[in-house]
């Protein structure tokens, strides 16, 4: 069969004036041509200019060639296409393809190519959330956490009934002497403990931590600032939040629970929790001695810690016999039973946040946002809030551009 190609070459709009054709005629060659689509999937949410807003320039407008949209555009595109380092512009500083989704073809300057170097990228890198006389450049960090918020509200045509919100914290290994570092005992190495919140696809937030601190340290806080600003879009919505034990905290469920928000997270076990279901281990274990299968059972029961829990909730537990073992799980919920079975609720609710950890890789496999060697913190948090923008985009780009083709459920590094 002859193959239909589309003659239309107005498909990616214009540049100063210029317009951007894609043709077979060859000429030039790049291979980074799919960041014309996160130019096109940029300009249908405004990721950029919107984020490009949230800095502050000081600079002397005069003196400068490249303005804060250029550089933060030439950022975030640049990981979104697999660039991870600053070194990589100065070579991309000269692409034409660079140029064009930086909106910028053209220098002022004759010594100057369109779009900026590694050296003025790092400056940008290093801005502080207060300007001063040798950083002129500052970011305002509650506009950026807010930004994420609302890019995810605009996905949605019309407001959802119900919303799950996943938290988890993750490590990120570092191998200098960075601000903040220290050594966490459970992923045996020196790194720091971001926290992510993730609905869907969707990320709503990524908070750099150090690793001397709870899983759960700061999330009461991230949480009651996006449930509000959610609320104030849509007031209708009901919230579910869900994470593992290490987030099943009085503070946290107290606030919940206050709040008209609800969660499922996962209870460490102890030998008060596990006598709870004695029963159901000895019948789990007698079957799977009988068929040879792993068997299980679940136990919904109330239950309050000796001194921790203000109240009693309620918990299910899964009592579950494997490998010629016991393997005891429990999770604690304030949805009540007549909404949803203990079994239902542990198998189809609360083990669907595995698939966060995805989203995770991504953010740190695909594009980079582990790339925190920079000697501050501040800095450091930025890194990871640009590689989170390029998530942002390249999830516009699935959901807009890719829905009906084979790459609407590839993962950002297929994607990119």
């Amino acid at each position: 069969m002859p193959t239909e190609c589309s003659t239309d070459c107005d498909l990616f709009g214009a540049v100063e004036g210029r317009r951007v054709v894609a043709d077979f005629d060859g000429g030039t060659i790049t291979s980074d041509a799919g960041g014309l689509l996160l130019k096109a999937t940029d300009r249908a949410i405004g990721l950029i200019e919107r984020f490009a807003v949230c800095f502050n320039d000081r600079r002397r407008p005069e003196l400068i060639e490249h303005s804060v949209a250029t550089l933060v555009g030439q950022r975030v595109f640049a990981i979104a296409l697999g660039y991870e380092d600053l070194n990589d512009h100065d070579e991309l500083r000269r692409d034409p393809l660079m140029a064009v989704l930086a909106g910028k073809l053209a220098a002022r300057r004759q010594d100057c190519a369109p779009v900026a170097g590694k050296s003025t990228l790092n400056r940008l890198e290093l801005s502080r959330e207060v300007a001063s006389r040798y950083k002129k450049i500052s970011h305002d960090t509650a506009a950026i956490e807010k930004l994420f918020v609302d890019l995810f509200v605009e996905a949605h045509s019309a407001p959802p009934k119900q919303i799950v919100l996943d938290l988890d914290a993750t490590d990120d290994p570092l191998n200098g002497h960075q601000e903040g570092r220290f050594f966490h005992g459970y992923y045996d190495c020196y790194c720091y403990l971001p926290l992510y919140v993730f609905c869907g696809r969707h990320l709503l937030a990524a908070k750099l931590r150090p690793a001397n601190i709870d899983a759960s340290f700061g999330a009461l806080g991230e949480v009651e600032r996006i449930v509000a600003q959610i609320r104030a879009r849509w007031p209708f919505v009901r919230i579910l939040l869900r994470a593992d034990s290490g987030f099943a905290r009085e503070t946290l469920m107290a606030w919940c629970e206050a709040n008209r928000v609800d969660y499922v997270f996962g209870l460490a076990r102890n030998t008060r929790l596990v006598k709870a279901i004695e029963a159901e281990l000895a019948q789990a274990e007698e079957e799977a001695c009988r068929t040879g299968a792993p068997a299980r059972r679940y136990k919904d029961f109330r239950y309050a810690t000796r001194q921790t829990w203000s109240r009693e909730r309620r918990v299910i537990g899964k009592a579950e016999w494997t490998k010629g073992e016991a393997n005891p799980r429990f999770i604690v919920t304030s949805l009540r039973k007549a909404e949803t079975g203990g079994r239902f609720l542990y198998e189809k609710i609360y083990c669907a946040r595995g698939d966060m950890e995805n989203r995770i890789k991504e953010c740190q496999g695909d594009l980079f946002a582990d790339r925190t060697s920079t000697a501050t913190m501040l800095a450091n948090q930025l890194r990871l809030w640009f590689a989170s923008m390029a998530y942002v985009l390249l999830s516009a780009l699935r959901r807009i551009a890719l829905t009906h083709t084979q790459f609407a459920e590839a993962t950002c590094g297929r994607t990119g």
